[in-house]
């Protein structure tokens, strides 16, 4: 999560004006508080960083990888680092 100390290399700050539904307003007001944000203006900005500069994506190819060890995870089909080094005699 991003906060205001990143905002710009100069730090100065521009207030600018954002008409919004009613509706997505309160689902801001919901979602700030509750994603640790210090305030809304901080949630905002978070996501126009975002708008502007998107998070980087997991391609499909990945996401079902990810998909397939959480489910080997679940079925018990994994063991530890822990559990590898003692098997196999391994000091750190």
């Amino acid at each position: 999560m991003s906060t205001d100390s990143d905002a710009g290399t100069d730090g100065e700050m521009e207030k600018i004006n954002v008409r919004v539904p009613k509706t997505l307003l309160a689902d801001i007001d919901d979602a700030w508080e509750e994603r640790g944000y210090a305030n809304k203006s901080e949630f905002i900005r978070d996501a126009l960083r975002d708008a502007v500069e998107p998070p980087m994506q997991l391609s499909e190819e990945a996401l079902e990888h990810l998909a397939e060890s959480r489910e080997q995870r679940d079925d018990g089909e994994t063991v530890s680092q822990a559990d590898v080094k003692e098997r196999l005699d391994i000091d750190d």
